[in-house]
C-alpha cells in the first residue's frame, strides 16, 4: 500500500511539472488521468501491480 501510495505522488508531480512546464496540455493530461482511472477498474489491474510490486523488489534488492 505504502508504493503504491508513493507511486501516485510521484506520477501526480510529474504529470503536474509536465503540465506547467507546457511539455503537456490540460487535455491529454486529464484522459492519462482518465485512462488510469478506467485501467484501474479492469481484469488487467492485478497483473499490473503484482508486475510493480516485483520491480520495486528488484530495486530494493540492489545494492550498491
Amino acid at each position: 500500500m505504502a508504493i503504491s501510495v508513493s507511486v501516485v505522488l510521484l506520477l501526480a508531480i510529474v504529470l503536474f511539472l509536465m503540465v506547467r512546464n507546457g511539455s503537456l496540455k490540460w487535455g491529454p493530461a486529464l484522459v492519462a488521468v482518465l485512462f488510469g482511472f478506467f485501467l484501474a477498474s479492469t481484469g488487467i489491474a492485478p497483473d499490473i501491480r503484482s508486475f510493480l510490486n516485483r520491480v520495486a523488489e528488484t530495486v530494493n534488492g540492489i545494492s550498491f
